[in-house]
């Protein structure tokens, strides 16, 4: 699926009449973009390539959950709404499992650690995420070291809570930021220009079959290169 607006091609990881699941580029906006209300955005590119709400098929793009516009990785939308309801029930009860991937600046000493920061979103104009542990909400994430560089790790992360920017707030607040995280601290780079953070996999049961699946979404280009970047350095 190609979209001549923003020339990005979404790869189609899994289609059927109930859901689809797809590997989100980087740079592409779920929903309508606030700042730019004429730019394309996800959702309306699958609305009119597999239809809406207001076909006579009555079947439409279903947002179960997001990803940050930087963000690349894979999302799964629901196609009717009883798709809709059962798998928002599992992300709700957090039966849907999601791990991503990350290059995070520095060398810790551990190599696995849970983040248990309470935070709390929309702080200032940039609409920061922070920890603040007497107002913020409960929150987890469990960091996994998956290889060390000279300078840098990757780092397999796995959602337990879903606050906004959590990932890269908990790396932050451990003392290893994401590596081209501008808004959380990172220094200038030109190895990677976002936030170097990928959502690897997801996995869920499938609402109509009951089949426990596993998605993986490949490394996009910016995210290899800045693999190679890291381990050169």
């Amino acid at each position: 699926m190609e979209d001549g607006g923003t020339n990005m091609n979404i790869e189609i990881l899994y289609k059927d009449e109930h859901i689809i699941v797809l590997n989100k580029p980087a740079g592409l906006s779920v929903l309508p973009d606030g700042w730019e209300k004429d730019s394309q955005y996800l959702v309306k590119m699958l609305e009119e390539e597999y239809g809406n709400p207001s076909t006579s098929s009555g079947r439409g793009i279903f947002i179960v959950h997001r990803l940050d516009k930087t963000t690349s990785g894979v999302m799964v939308f629901a196609r009717t709404a009883e798709a809709h309801r059962s798998l928002n029930m599992q992300f709700d009860k957090h039966g849907a499992w999601k791990i991503y991937h990350a290059i995070a600046i520095g060398n810790p000493k551990w190599d696995e650690k849970i983040a248990k920061h309470p935070l709390r979103a929309n702080v200032g104009h940039k609409h920061r995420t922070m920890v603040d542990d007497k107002n913020g909400k409960p929150s987890e994430t469990r960091f996994k070291i998956l290889k060390r560089y000279p300078h840098h790790i990757l780092l397999e992360a796995e959602l337990m809570t879903g606050r906004t920017h959590q990932i890269r707030v908990h790396a932050y607040a451990l003392g290893h930021p994401l590596l081209g995280d501008i808004l959380y601290s990172a220094p200038a780079t030109e190895i990677i220009a976002r936030p170097a953070l990928h959502a690897y996999s997801l996995s869920f049961i499938h609402p109509r079959t009951n089949e426990w699946l596993t998605f993986t979404a490949p490394y996009p280009s910016d995210f290899e290169s800045a693999l190679k970047n890291v381990g050169a350095g």
